[in-house]
């Protein structure tokens, strides 16, 4: 890539008048040296330091969590301490300082101040979350900053290492000052929140790397301050995730709900009392409401200290306005690192879910499926394409959604959900554990069921009576995606599975000694196969006649030579069209699934009856030799091998480079709707980040680009007619 910046173009935006102009926070920057990041306050080129990677994610929070100006923030801003017990003074330098708005930057000025520290080393056990006596000598350290008397305009403080979050309030009386413990900074009047009050403050909308912090503190506070296991700590907190939801959506329009804590009430052992009773009063409710997902005896087993600290962590938060995608990831995340499975479960990484999604492009009106959804993944991306679809008709696409469209678009993502988004899964805890998740970005718990997908629609699994209603093979699925079990460790053996695969794939599969072609044995069946083979077949039956497929496969199937992939790849073409073929790194899942294995994602159309019987005519006049005999006629065909994902082996990031080495630096301009100042503003900010090297993007607007020349093959069920090879 020869150019340094990228201008993104976005809809004009109507001029607000006061607000800051975006030129002003950002000087344009084009390249970055090794170790360089843009400091989110000023602009400019920084070494990136372990300590400045949490100062950044707590700028950028300010500014999304808080509508606090950056205008109105510095760095290293120097404040003068007294030495204690002596008159010497010194100077100490307030990491992120925040001034009365539109004000100079002078310490008469200061309103809050955070200190910052480097995040922890993980070790193999989790970092423990401590609470604010256990940090008295680092509480010393910001109450220094925030000043006594002498600074009676600085009443807030902030401590963060991103593990460990305290907040202080300074009270000035009479006789000098006093701090208290907090469990978060009051909301400032304006700031971005929701009709709900779930306390004294306003609820805030969620910056997405603060979710996934908040998330991960509950968790390790949990599994560390209390000892559970983490896959016990997991159902806990989605326990209390669900509980926070369901809060939302009953208690909106009310004075508050009962997900709430007060600033104080957490560091008080009757205040603690009371929020666990009115949380467990609540999460008794939410088992009732939702008993086909809970069972009576799910129980909240945590302390009430542990219960408080979790609520004060989630309660300030609108999670039902925050970004579908915000949400998603953070869940996903959490998910990912607790619920992997030893049947062959290797969770999708994310942008190879995202590609696939974005080339199966599904609609409003259709149904997708994911018979293997695992901690659903697809279905969230699924929900998120819906909604930027819907932006992309509004022409509103770079623009946050104002509170008319969130409450829109929530609408229509939970009536899709409702009625057209489809899950299943042979594992009971990943049916929940997605339930949940489209929980958290759809308000509804959609359709997960759990069963055999297999062995559909036989089968001993609870799921199995609703999903004949919901899922029938062949009459109902738009749009499967999937991303089967792989492994022959782990062979499906059980007749009363296979024996429904026999007129397809479940054969003895062999080459005949005298032409070399493929063919079935007609004395012997094979005792097992593995299960990604038979979820090529059950695929293809699952969708309707023209229902396009996104299958993640081992390699080996469509370029071994031996006669059973030979066999598959020979089904394949004769039952459906191959849309695209997309290779990726073996980097893929190493990082998010510690698997080293090749993949590639396969997209496929199928056929109609009538498409299947001119191909075995046209089979027949032209005598095709091996595999390509079931091709009717050639057609496009989309093929793409990805060599870069965004990351390396390690899980590192990577970042495209100029001829020199250095990271290329684009500049965007994100558009924020803000409260500043009291008032409500969307305006542009524009961000100067560095080019991710990964190739899935790029990709994907090149099938888009292929797509536009080349219409996709065949019956058309949208249109009712042959759209043509």
């Amino acid at each position: 890539m020869k150019e340094l910046t990228l201008d993104l173009d976005l809809p004009q935006q109507p001029d607000n008048g006061d607000d800051p102009a975006p030129e002003d926070i950002q000087p344009q920057i084009t390249a970055l040296e090794e170790g360089q990041v843009i400091d989110y306050i000023t602009g400019e080129a920084i070494k990136e330091t372990p300590k400045e990677k949490v100062r950044q994610r707590i700028a950028r929070a300010l500014v999304h969590e808080h509508g606090i100006d950056p205008h109105d923030m510095a760095r290293d801003f120097p404040v003068t301490v007294s030495e204690e017990g002596a008159a010497r003074k010194r100077t100490k330098k307030a990491d992120i300082a925040i001034f009365e708005s539109e004000t100079a930057h002078v310490v008469a000025n200061l309103r809050r101040v955070v200190v910052c520290k480097p995040e922890p080393k993980r070790g193999k056990n989790v970092v423990k979350v401590r609470e604010p006596a256990q940090a008295e000598k680092d509480l010393a350290e910001l109450q220094e900053l925030m000043g006594n008397e002498d600074r009676p305009g600085c009443l807030d403080g902030m401590w963060t290492d991103g593990v460990d979050f305290f907040f202080l309030k300074k009270i000035v009386g009479d006789f000098g000052a006093t701090f208290e413990d907090r469990s978060d900074w009051e909301i400032a009047e304006g700031t971005p929140g929701s009709r709900t009050v779930a306390s004294h403050q306003r609820l805030r909308q969620a910056d997405p790397e603060m979710l996934k912090t908040a998330f991960r503190r509950c968790h390790n506070y949990i599994h560390g301050n209390e000892g559970m296991p983490k896959d016990a700590a997991f159902w806990q907190f989605l326990y209390l995730l669900f509980a926070k939801m369901y809060d939302e959506r009953v208690s909106r329009g009310s004075a508050y709900g009962r997900f709430r804590t007060g600033l104080k009430e957490m560091f008080e052992e009757d205040g603690r009392a009371a929020i666990s009773a009115r949380v467990k009063e609540l999460f008794e409710d939410v088992k009732v409401e939702y008993n086909g997902v809970f069972k009576p005896t799910d129980e909240i087993n945590l302390s009430d200290r542990a219960l408080a600290f979790i609520v004060s962590e989630l309660a300030p938060y609108d999670l039902s306005g925050t970004d579908v995608d915000a949400k998603g990831i953070a869940y996903q995340e959490l998910v990912g690192t607790n619920l992997r499975g030893d049947r062959g479960q290797y969770f999708t990484p994310r942008g190879a879910v995202n590609l696939m999604v974005e080339i199966l492009d599904p609609k409003q009106d259709e149904t997708v499926l994911d018979p293997t959804c695992g901690t659903g993944g697809f279905l969230q991306a699924t929900l998120k394409h819906l909604h930027q679809t819907w932006k992309k008709e509004a022409g509103t696409v770079g623009f946050p959604d104002t509170t008319e469209e969130r409450e829109r678009y929530g609408d229509w993502l939970r009536k899709y959900a409702e009625d057209h988004l489809m899950g299943a899964d042979f594992d009971p805890f990943l049916v929940r554990a997605t339930t949940m998740a489209i929980m958290t970005l759809a308000q509804t718990t959609g359709n997960v069921f759990h069963m055999d997908s297999l062995a559909f629609p036989r089968g001993h699994l609870s799921g199995v009576k609703l999903a004949e209603k919901k899922i029938q093979l062949g009459k109902t699925v738009d749009v499967l995606l999937t991303n089967p079990p792989f492994g022959a460790d782990i062979p499906v053996s059980d007749e009363s599975v296979l024996g429904s695969f026999r007129d397809g794939i479940a054969k003895s599969w062999g080459r005949n000694k005298e032409t070399g072609e493929v063919e079935a044995s007609t004395t012997s069946t094979p005792a097992s196969m593995a299960p990604e083979q038979l979820f090529i077949q059950r695929a293809i039956e699952w969708v309707k006649p023209g229902g396009r497929i996104g299958i993640v496969l081992p390699n080996g199937i469509l370029s071994n030579p031996g006669p059973t992939d030979e066999a598959i790849r020979r089904y394949i073409l004769e039952h459906c069209w191959v849309l695209a073929s997309i290779e990726l790194p073996v980097e893929t899942f190493i990082v998010d699934a510690n698997v080293n294995i090749l993949t590639t994602l396969l997209f496929l159309k199928r056929k109609t009856d009538q498409e299947v019987r001119n191909q075995r005519i046209y089979q027949d006049e032209h005598q095709l030799p091996g595999e390509y005999k079931w091709l009717e006629k050639p057609y496009p065909v989309f093929m793409a091998v990805a060599e870069k994902v965004g990351f390396d082996r390690r899980g590192n990031e990577l970042y495209k480079r100029t001829p020199e080495g250095e990271i290329v630096v684009e500049t965007t301009v994100e558009m924020e709707r803000l409260r500043i100042r009291g008032k409500e503003v969307t305006r542009p900010l524009t961000r100067s980040q560095p080019v991710i090297d990964n190739d899935l993007p790029v990709i994907a607007e090149m099938y888009r680009e292929f797509r536009a020349k080349y219409p996709v093959p065949g019956f058309d069920p949208r249109k009712g007619t042959e759209a043509g090879a």
